[in-house]
């Protein structure tokens, strides 16, 4: 860990969770500035916090965590990120991936690849989700899509929240942001999300690991994805209406705007907010299905033996309550680019992690690793650890390295193979435009935020 000295208009000293070798990344002074501005926010307390995976994002850094007074602290949309509720679930299926075929595994990605649209724009051949749907789904979160069929009750008590934010109102939603999500659930979109599905390579922490019933060598199902058009939408929205009332006057960076959480327009966003959480949820969960569906007809996997471990987000604020100089209080924690990481006992946990920690998902790269981890309740960062390896260079920098080269076939020499809509999505993701995750979180074990649990090895990639 390394402090960031309180000097100038922070309220608050910067909290670097890292260590040397992350910290000589050439483009770390950026985020380290917006870490500063960050700590400049009414109402912020304890630290402004950085992530080992940290990099450079709207306003806030891609890594942040910043918790606000609930009565005297603002909520920020960048904080929170454009993509709200982007986050990851894990989940195992029965079948050790030494067993699959190379014909059986092509025949699941090809499978994965037809039914679960990705990259940019609708889904195809979705008639898209009606006025009614839309509201139910909002209230409801994840418990809208398992009532449908594309589900089972006991997923629920594995996603973070239970896969619902009850605040949520439709009413703070505009109809451009319900317009641009009609045709969008149950798909990946682009960018860095993906269906990753590989071995459990490694059990680094056995109790735990067999408390949830994670062997080595098993298949397991990742998926990072978030709110697609919808949240994008909600974001612009309040950063728009946030500007125009005049917020971001006096404001370091204009892409902190923020606004007092108890005032009437930050609880028109919170709502907003928690709607596209609740789409993300669904949105997360209907791929699940989609996959699951895909191992029943390739591999005769039931799909109810396919076990979801977690769902976690990591683009979002929520009402928590944390001990601030000895006292309880209730604060709001925005974690952009993190990832909430609750430690034994907590009662914010369904039971069954109670003993064991919150699962906590860090997706590396499609070519090298991910990491199961569980969560130790750090309360110097609000409980909160890593959301995965970060990036190491921008899109533009890897698509440029990649130009005239191969990537899928250099994918396909490391064992992995990769689909999607676009090559260029491929050429932007690849693993070396990521930090090397093996660093990431073993600093975020050294700070005691996390523990690791498993090391996984991904083999098929669906990408944007």
């Amino acid at each position: 860990m390394y402090l960031l000295a309180q000097q100038g208009q922070m309220k608050v000293p910067g909290l670097i969770i890292s260590n040397e070798s992350l910290l000589e990344c050439e483009d770390v002074d950026k985020p380290l500035e917006q870490v500063y501005n960050v700590a400049c926010l009414p109402g912020i307390v304890g630290y402004s916090i950085a992530m080992p995976d940290i990099h450079w994002g709207y306003g806030f850094p891609i890594g942040g965590v910043a918790a606000m007074d609930v009565e005297t602290g603002v909520i920020s949309p960048g904080g929170v990120g454009y993509d709200i509720n982007c986050g990851v679930r894990l989940a195992i299926a029965p079948v050790m991936f030494s067993d699959l075929t190379e014909v059986t595994k092509k025949a699941l990605l090809d499978r994965i690849f037809q039914t679960i649209p990705s990259g940019t724009g609708q889904s195809p051949g979705d008639r898209g989700l009606s006025d009614s749907d839309f509201e139910q789904l909002v209230h409801k979160g994840a418990r809208f899509s398992i009532e449908r069929g594309d589900g089972f009750q006991c997923d629920l008590d594995a996603m973070e929240s239970g896969g619902v934010l009850e605040d949520a109102d439709i009413r703070a939603v505009s109809e451009a942001a319900k317009l641009r999500a009609k045709h969008q659930l149950g798909s990946i979109g682009s960018g860095n999300h993906f269906v990753e599905i590989g071995e459990v390579e490694e059990i680094l922490s056995p109790d735990i690991a067999h408390h949830w019933k994670v062997q080595k060598g098993q298949t397991y199902i990742l998926i990072h994805t978030g709110s697609r058009g919808f949240g994008h939408q909600i974001c612009q929205d309040y950063l728009n209406l946030f500007v125009q009332k005049g917020f971001a006057e006096d404001l370091a960076d204009k892409q902190l705007v923020s606004v007092p959480i108890q005032s009437i327009e930050g609880k028109q966003y919170w709502a907003a907010m928690a709607a596209a959480a609740n789409f993300a949820f669904n949105n997360r969960q209907r791929i699940l299905q989609g996959v699951r569906r895909a191992f029943n007809q390739i591999c005769a996997v039931k799909e109810e033996d396919i076990r979801l471990i977690y769902d976690v987000c990591h683009n979002i604020a929520k009402m928590e309550t944390h001990p601030v100089n000895g006292e309880l209080k209730k604060l709001c924690v925005h974690r952009k680019g993190a990832t909430r990481a609750y430690g034994p006992g907590s009662m914010e946990l369904a039971p069954q992690f109670r003993v064991t920690g919150q699962p906590v998902l860090v997706p590396g790269d499609m070519g090298r690793a991910s990491y199961l981890m569980a969560g130790l309740g750090n309360p110097l960062t609000w409980c909160s650890a890593c959301h995965g390896a970060g990036r190491a260079r921008s899109r533009v920098q890897s698509l440029k390295a990649w130009q005239g080269k191969e990537p899928i076939e250099h994918m396909r020499s490391q064992n992995v193979h990769v689909a999607a809509r676009s090559h260029r999505t491929i050429a932007e993701e690849m693993p070396d435009a990521y930090k090397d995750v093996d660093l990431v979180v073993n600093a975020v074990q050294e700070a005691a935020l996390a523990k690791k649990v498993a090391r996984l090895h991904p083999h098929l990639v669906l990408k944007g």
